[in-house]
């Protein structure tokens, strides 16, 4: 066992120590949190506009600070990439972390110099929980790759600005620098596919041990280790036995990624953002994340039935419950305030607070009223694969068909296999059982012949890569929409066929 592997031992046992200090009652830390924030941002402008200074409750925060996205706080998000110091938070961004918008086009999140130590903590605090669990460390002792965007950064008004990976790569510990791959000057390549070659050379005879990164870009990377070696992973790289992850759902990768490998291997799942690091798996057998509610973030939770209502009920986590979909607004030490980041989640566990992303709120489908969401066709599609386990997935997307023909439309689900079922009908057929399953609101459409049962359209495995390229959006950390309510992703892919 090398130094490192052995030093991270009793560093993981006293991670774990204050884990469960706040585990135990994180309603007390995520307090202590919003007092310290309304505290430091009284400061700003943004603090001043909204009476922070008189705030004692959340109760009153909530009064003052309604929930927002980056469009409706565009306004002071400008100012401070104009330069104006003070506005969110005290003082100037150390970084803006740069990442495609829906509607404001490039948007620029602030990252401070309070709020970067929970950006690097939340990967850490996962390695130290796997350790402390699993007694495993080895991979200390090997290389590690993070399959990221490029390092390289602009400057916005003097503030360094990047992708959110590209920032993170500065700020890996020196002690695991040294055994991390790519180089610098291979993660700085813009291409993908170029990059992804230069990469395959510089890892390709190392002895790797933990490989991270968001699963398709990490596929592509094994399809072309294989294509150039005419082996599976295990056999090119021995001792990997940790993967960590985050971004998208797993599971509709899981078999695919499996099988390249050649054999089972642990794994670790994360909930980053460029607006923060949420939560992270700790334990191997519970797919739920652990909520970090001691690191500068104070979580809010509205019931997505609510979220387009002019006064949203918005909890904290000590009025959070199991089972119920909630979408995440955070407020943080980046100057973040009533922020909706546009995700869903679910909580599996309470004491200690575990969740799973469930969507997104742009992401669903309600073009006849059903409101099908990525949980459901997520968990639709693992279910069918268990029932044909030949099945394997390389990527997909659904889509409505609108037909003016009554009873005529339907569900497009647009899927990349890998191996395709034996009978396809069937397949469907499934699919399909399972998603009623799910929705009752879509059961209730195809039972009174409003809705056709869904229909697969079979692409080829590389089909969503290509599209992704022709877009300018193939690897780093872009990911496919698992489902829209138009049908632009799936034209897109249906022009290429």
């Amino acid at each position: 066992m090398g130094i490192k592997a052995f030093l991270s031992k009793p560093l993981a046992a006293l991670a774990h120590s204050r884990q469960q200090s706040w585990m135990q009652d994180p309603s007390a830390a995520q307090q202590k949190i919003l007092q310290e924030l309304l505290q430091k941002g009284a400061q700003t402008a943004f603090g001043k506009d909204h009476h922070f200074k008189d705030i004692c409750t959340h109760q009153e925060f909530t009064q003052a600070v309604p929930v927002r996205d980056y469009e409706a706080l565009k306004t002071y998000f400008d100012r401070v990439k104009e330069g104006e110091k003070d506005v969110l938070w005290p003082g100037q961004p150390l970084y803006f972390a740069k990442t495609s918008g829906t509607t404001s086009g490039t948007k620029y999140i602030p990252i401070t110099a309070d709020s970067m130590p929970n950006h690097v903590s939340g990967g850490k605090s996962a390695l130290l929980s796997y350790i402390h669990e699993t007694g495993q460390s080895q991979f200390l002792d090997g290389k590690l790759i993070f399959l990221s965007g490029s390092p390289e950064l602009e400057k916005v008004n003097g503030i360094n600005t990047g992708r959110l990976s590209g920032i993170i790569n500065h700020h890996v510990p020196g002690y695991l620098r040294r055994d991390q791959l790519p180089s610098y000057k291979t993660n700085c390549i813009d291409d993908w596919e170029t990059k992804l070659d230069a990469i395959i050379n510089e890892t390709i005879d190392q002895r790797m041990t933990l490989i991270s990164g968001i699963p398709p870009w990490v596929q592509m990377y094994f399809d072309k280790i294989m294509a150039r070696t005419g082996k599976q992973i295990k056999d090119v790289f021995p001792d990997f036995n940790l993967f960590v992850y985050g971004g998208v759902n797993f599971a509709p990768y899981r078999a695919k990624l499996l099988e390249s490998i050649g054999k089972k291997i642990d794994s670790i799942e994360t909930f980053p953002a460029s607006e923060g690091f949420f939560a992270y798996q700790n334990l191997q057998e519970d797919p739920g994340l652990l909520l970090m509610v001691d690191s500068g973030i104070f979580f809010e939770f509205v019931p997505v039935e609510e979220f387009h209502q002019p006064n949203p009920t918005r909890l904290t986590v000590a009025e959070v419950k199991t089972d119920v979909n909630y979408a995440l607004i955070i407020n943080s030490n980046a100057g973040l305030w009533g922020y909706s980041i546009g995700d869903t989640v679910k909580f599996t566990s309470l004491f200690p607070h575990k969740l799973v992303v469930s969507g997104r709120l742009k992401h669903f489908i309600s073009a006849f009223g059903e409101h099908v969401i990525a949980e459901e066709v997520e968990g639709a599609l693992q279910d069918a694969m268990k029932e044909f386990p030949e099945v394997a997935v390389t990527e997909f997307t659904v889509a409505p068909y609108v037909s003016p023909d009554a009873g005529a439309s339907y569900h497009e689900w647009l899927i990349a296999f890998a191996q395709a079922p034996q009978n396809p009908e069937q397949f469907a057929k499934a699919l399909d059982a399972h998603l009623r399953k799910r929705n009752s609101y879509y059961d209730d459409l195809v039972t009174g012949n409003i809705l056709n049962t869904l229909k697969v359209t079979a692409l080829a495995p590389n089909a969503f890569q290509e599209y992704m390229k022709q877009q300018g959006k193939l690897g780093g950390q872009n990911k496919v929409p698992r489902l829209s309510n138009d049908r632009t992703l799936a034209d897109g892919l249906l022009a290429n066929l």
